[in-house]
This record gives structure tokens, C-alpha cells and sequence, in this order.
């Protein structure tokens, strides 16, 4: 099964589904209330026998982008499941393409998300990403809340 969730968003606080199939729903919206200029791609819209989704990412920060820490926090069926904190941009050697984007600049990147590690039981997940331009998480940058139904068990 073939599927695509893409979504841009120009308005805070408007909610949107962008993704249903046979055992995946995903909807999203910003968690801060600022507009946005941004847009995510993800094939296939499943969860199910899936080792690599492909990913593609198109944003105009508005601000640069020397240091960018991403904050995840999942929560499953109402009980928080991970908190996972990742610097991707230090200011020096940093490997990722957001790394030294201009406030203004149009950032198009393309990655893979490797799904074989996580075998996602059936339920309802809350997925908040945020974005840091500070190591003590004082200057948020981005913030997304993914909600995602997984109608049934990958196992």
C-alpha cells in the first residue's frame, strides 16, 4: 500500500489530517501561535512492514539556524512513552543541512526515517517536536504536535 501525508501550514492553530490508511491516521497542528511556512512529506502512510520512510522537508526559519536542539516527546494512550533530546547543529563541524540556514532562506532537505526499529502497538500517539536555538531550551524555533492513531498491531 502506497501513501502520502504532505502538509503545509501557514495559520496556527488550525488542525489538519493528513494521512489515513489501513492501519495509520496522522493529523498535526502547531503547537506555538505563530505562523509558519513549512511543509513534510512522508511515504508510505503505514505502519506496517515498513523498514525506511522517506521524508522530505521544505521551512523558512525565522531565525538562523546555527544551534538547533530537537525535543521529542511521545506520549501513548494518555502515558508519556520517550523523551529523546538531540543537538543537530552546534555551530561547528555540524552535518545536517538545517545546519547554517538563514533566517528567510528557503531549507529543502530530503532524509530517511528507519521505521524497522519501532514496532508501534495499536493506539492513539501524541508526538510534540520541538525546536531549540539554545542548549537550555529557552528559544523555541518550531514546535509540532503529531497525533497518530495506529488502528492495528504491527505483531
Amino acid at each position: 500500500m502506497f501513501g502520502l501525508f504532505f502538509f503545509i501550514l501557514f495559520t496556527p492553530g488550525v488542525s489538519e489530517f493528513i494521512c489515513t490508511s489501513s492501519d495509520l491516521e496522522m493529523s498535526y497542528t502547531f503547537c506555538d501561535s505563530t505562523a509558519h511556512a513549512f511543509m513534510f512529506n512522508l511515504t508510505p502512510c503505514s505502519t506496517m512492514n515498513k523498514s525506511v520512510w522517506k521524508a522530505a522537508l521544505t521551512w523558512i526559519p525565522r531565525s538562523d539556524i546555527d544551534f538547533l536542539k530537537i525535543v521529542f516527546d511521545v506520549w501513548y494512550d494518555g502515558a508519556k512513552a520517550l523523551l529523546w533530546k538531540e543537538l543537530l547543529c552546534s555551530g561547528a563541524d555540524d552535518e545536517y543541512s538545517v545546519c547554517g540556514t538563514l533566517k528567510g532562506e528557503t531549507l529543502v532537505s530530503t532524509f530517511d526515517i528507519k521505521g524497522s526499529r519501532i514496532k508501534f502497538p495499536k493506539g492513539n500517539y501524541s508526538v510534540v517536536v520541538q525546536g531549540f536555538s539554545d542548549d537550555s531550551e529557552n528559544n523555541m524555533v518550531m514546535c509540532l504536535n503529531f497525533t497518530m492513531i495506529v488502528k492495528q498491531d504491527a505483531f
